[in-house]
């Protein structure tokens, strides 16, 4: 697919004139990756990653001189946005935020043109500020870890082999930075506190099993070289980087689902896919997240197994 800017600078996404400018600026220059390629990708791939930003705040990730220029988190929505872009109006510490909301291809498109190139949606939907429909695990690697990448793929294993013994269904994600994303869907019945106390629980456990490899030190002169089990996102107004989301690194890796027994595949890494590579891998393989909201569980009934492991 092409974006071709019209005379009066727009192009029709659906039903939607959305405004463009600048679509030859380089945001990758050393591949020679333009904002018009960065909006080809993100329409390309509009129909799987709208099902994980609808109806969520989001922060926008900005690089208007490009991937290695000065950047800017954006959380506040400016006031040259349009008005058919949703906004949600959301409570913090003194006051309150107006952000946007990514339900459709044409607002995708209009937040790429503004050079977000990494959307990072907030973990609970915007009808629900408080309450969490999703849990994440972050996963990267140690820095004086030198099997890297090992590490992080064989802990993605052990963590998903106890989230399944807990009755969960985690999904698993290339970050398209430096590690892996282990993802739970919950069934929007809980509230954030509840959800990080339940993560911290779970990465206590597992670090317990394998504490030579593996810590719940948030300090790192303490780790010892092991791998931190990261569960901090888990918190009221903390994001997560979208799946199939741009990164801001050398040649515009992307945060990819994927199959679990894909993480097996010795080619694999965290930045295995492009904005290039990415819709090929679509076109054969399908979104392998596809379905992925029929996996929502309870995390009042996960707590409850986790406290029959805690008692053996």
């Amino acid at each position: 697919m092409s974006t071709r800017a019209r005379p009066q600078d727009e192009i029709r996404v659906g039903d939607r004139r959305v405004p463009v400018s600048h679509l030859d600026k380089e945001l990758f220059p050393d591949d020679g990756i333009t904002k018009a390629e960065l909006i080809d990708y993100y329409r390309s791939v509009a129909r799987p990653m709208l099902t994980h930003l609808r109806d969520r705040p989001l922060v926008m990730e900005r690089h208007p001189d490009g991937y290695g220029g000065k950047s800017f988190i954006h959380k506040d929505v400016p006031d040259h946005f349009p008005d058919w872009i949703r906004t949600v109006r959301v409570p913090k510490e003194g006051g309150s935020l107006t952000m946007a909301v990514c339900d459709d291809t044409a607002t995708l498109v209009y937040l790429a043109n503004q050079a977000c190139i990494t959307p990072h949606p907030w973990l609970s939907p915007a009808t629900c500020l408080d309450c969490p429909d999703r849990l994440v695990f972050d996963l990267d690697p140690a820095e004086s870890d030198g099997d890297g990448f090992e590490t992080v793929r064989w802990t993605a294993h052990q963590l998903g082999g106890l989230l399944t013994e807990l009755g969960l269904r985690p999904a698993v994600m290339t970050t398209g930075s430096r590690g892996l994303h282990l993802l739970v869907l919950l069934d929007r019945r809980t509230d954030f506190d509840t959800a990080r106390h339940f993560a911290r629980r779970v990465a206590d456990v597992l670090a317990a099993r394998h504490s030579d490899r593996l810590t719940t030190e948030p300090r790192k002169n303490k780790r010892r070289g092991r791998l931190y089990l990261d569960v901090q996102r888990n918190a009221y107004a903390q994001t997560s980087v979208a799946p199939y989301a741009v990164r801001a690194r050398p040649h515009a890796p992307v945060a990819t689902p994927l199959d679990w027994d894909e993480l097996d595949d010795p080619e694999l890494g965290p930045r295995r896919w492009t904005l290039r590579s990415l819709p090929e891998r679509l076109e054969e393989h399908a979104d392998p997240w596809k379905g992925l909201s029929r996996c929502r569980r309870s995390l009042a009934k996960a707590a409850q197994r986790l406290d029959d492991l805690d008692g053996r």
